[in-house]
């Protein structure tokens, strides 16, 4: 798999590096927020946020807001970058009985720029597909114990296809896959005594290719709790996981590294700028489940680097942010004046007396902006992940912007440290972002300029206090633990059944022998209830409806 550069339209001149590059974007902002409100002024006004429900719109549509975003070199291929883009913020795992499905009147996008034009070179889509046998019988997700991902006791599917673009977007000239099965949402080990097995029936391998999409744990740990004026104005209010025990709905993709270089040579062009993007038609009409995507669409949420939207953008540029493309970024001067001079630094000074680091802060150009190249001429002096490092970029056409940028010769490290390029870890984000990058404790540090100046922060240093992800990460691809089954609100002094640990400890076969009795128990039960509701008489039916929908 190649890719071909695209024709560019770029501002005339020689190409502005560093501080010129940093004063060249602030300064092209003619028209920029006008732009911004033409753009989300003709989308769908119920979806325009990414992150975890950050932006003020995105609660109308959770199904299609980017989570979270990673790209690394595969742990167990060499060779090989894993991608993960994750979906559907704070999933209850007693969620039912509609539980998490994908839309399916959505495109859900990974976007990669190879040649630092702002703009996507290769782009893999995945639409999706309902498969709903329920209809008026019954409310259940399955009606009896699901043993394969192809059990007709599985009420509800779905199925998707992956394509790809070499071209930008405009023609998916290739299917990886169609029809593929997406792994269901957790019900419980009563329905799904070995979800694990599951989940393995749902990966896809066509070549050096490896795709999934179903639910995961919700590998994002941070303690959100952020937001109460930092911490509680004395860092007391640290250290507890808000995300622990949450779903999020997961797409995964394994593929070459050479599939998403510039013409395909990672040797001489190892760069490339990632982010995960999801649209919508235009028009949509409430309430119909049988909703396909159309050939009219809006881009609804965008994620590149984490909390980019969520703490470097003020309220009222959120969801604006979401509609636009990369290349569009340098325009809006109120978004590029948000990282040379960001608010975070001035809150922690205000509450903690802190010194907050000088503007302008071309450090944090470099992170978000443009990607670790000495040729940036920033203060950050280090070749790792800018497309100005590839041979075969043209240098006039390299464009600031805001996405994930990641080095393909990374290879993979058995230990991580989880503070990544400030802690010398360079395969670590800003490098990419592996599941295990704690990137708050690195984005504050950041935002202090530790990676401007080499120093970590000492009276922040133990940051929010959650180092790890609630669950561990699995071994094999897709990596993403698998989803959580107890609900978040338990108690203190409930048992946990987590299908995940059971099948951890004592293997698939154990949890079902171990489940056996509880479950036939109340599968015969349901069955029960469910043969007598049909043969029940009754008095009365609902009207037909043909030819019209009922509200």
């Amino acid at each position: 798999m190649t890719t071909t550069p695209l024709p560019t339209s770029t501002p005339s001149g020689a190409p502005p590096t560093g501080r010129r590059l940093r004063r060249t974007a602030a300064g092209l902002a003619v028209g920029g927020i006008a732009l911004v409100t033409a753009l989300t002024g003709f989308g769908p006004m119920t979806a325009q946020g990414s992150s975890h429900r950050e932006a003020p719109l995105i609660a109308a549509d959770p199904a299609v807001d980017n989570t979270d975003f990673y790209a690394m070199a595969s742990p167990d291929t060499p060779g090989s970058i894993l991608l993960i883009a994750n979906f559907q913020p704070f999933e209850e795992p007693n969620g039912g009985p509609n539980f998490y499905p994908f839309a399916t009147d959505a495109a859900y996008k990974i976007n990669i720029d190879n040649d630092g034009d702002a703009k996507p070179d290769v782009v893999f889509r995945w639409t999706f597909k309902n498969q709903d046998k329920r209809g008026n019988d019954t409310f259940l997700y399955n009606n009896g114990p699901v043993t394969s991902i192809n059990d007709e006791n599985l009420l509800f599917k779905q199925t998707y296809t992956l394509d790809v673009s070499q071209d930008g977007g405009r023609r998916y000239s290739q299917t990886i896959v169609r029809n593929a099965p997406v792994a269901p949402s957790f019900v419980g080990k009563a329905s799904m005594p070995d979800y694990k097995k599951l989940r393995d029936q749902a990966i896809v391998k066509k070549g050096k290719v490896k795709a999934f999409a179903g639910q995961a744990d919700d590998p994002f740990f941070a303690d959100l709790r952020v937001f109460d004026l930092l911490y509680g104005g004395d860092l007391s209010e640290v250290g507890q996981d808000t995300l622990g025990g949450y779903n999020v709905n997961s797409i995964a993709l394994q593929v070459p590294a050479e599939a998403l270089a510039l013409r395909g040579n990672v040797k001489r062009n190892p760069a490339v700028g990632l982010w995960s993007t999801t649209e919508r038609n235009k028009v949509r009409i409430s309430g119909n489940t049988k909703a396909s995507l159309g050939n009219d669409t809006v881009q609804v949420s965008r994620l590149g680097n984490p909390l980019v939207n969520e703490v470097v953008l003020p309220a009222g540029l959120k969801d604006a942010f979401n509609a636009l493309r990369p290349d569009q970024d340098a325009d809006v001067k109120e978004a590029v004046d948000r990282v040379t001079d960001p608010e975070l630094p001035k809150l922690i000074e205000q509450i903690y007396k802190i010194p907050a680091p000088d503007a302008p802060r071309d450090d944090l150009v470099e992170i978000f902006l443009t990607g670790l190249a000495k040729k940036a001429d920033g203060p950050i002096d280090v070749d790792l992940n800018s497309q100005l490092l590839n041979k075969d970029v043209n240098a006039k056409k390299f464009r600031a912007s805001e996405m994930l940028r990641l080095n393909l010769t990374n290879k993979h490290n058995t230990k991580p440290n989880r503070l990544g390029l400030l802690a010398g870890d360079t395969e670590g984000f800003p490098n990419g972002r592996r599941l295990g990058d704690d990137v708050v404790d690195i984005a504050i540090q950041a935002m202090e300029g530790a990676a401007q100046n080499g120093k970590l922060v000492d009276a922040l240093a133990a940051g929010d206090k959650v180092n790890a992800n609630d669950a561990r990460f699995e071994r094999q691809f897709p990596f993403v633990a698998l989803p959580n089954e107890d609900g978040v609100n338990v108690g203190a002094g409930h048992t946990s059944t987590v299908n995940r640990a059971a099948t951890q400890s004592l293997g698939a076969t154990g949890v079902s022998a171990i489940t056996a009795a509880s479950t036939t128990a109340i599968l015969c039960a349901v069955a029960g209830f469910v043969a007598w509701f049909r043969r029940r008489p009754t008095t009365a039916t609902l009207p037909s409806r043909r030819g019209g929908h009922r509200r």
